[in-house]
């Protein structure tokens, strides 16, 4: 019974892993403060609004 349970579990982790490297990243790369003000800004001047 011990045994089957470590073989179960040992087999678990690796299907876990494997399908874990099959998923697409969710996570976009990160974009700094100021870079994301200047995106902001160039939004505001396409839709007309005042820039801030």
């Amino acid at each position: 019974m011990n045994r089957q349970k470590k073989i179960k579990q040992a087999l678990k982790k690796i299907t876990k892993r494997l399908n874990a490297k099959k998923q697409p990243k969710k996570k976009g790369t990160y974009i700094c403060k100021a870079d994301r003000a200047v995106l902001q800004a160039k939004e505001n001047l396409e839709k007309g609004l005042s820039p801030e």
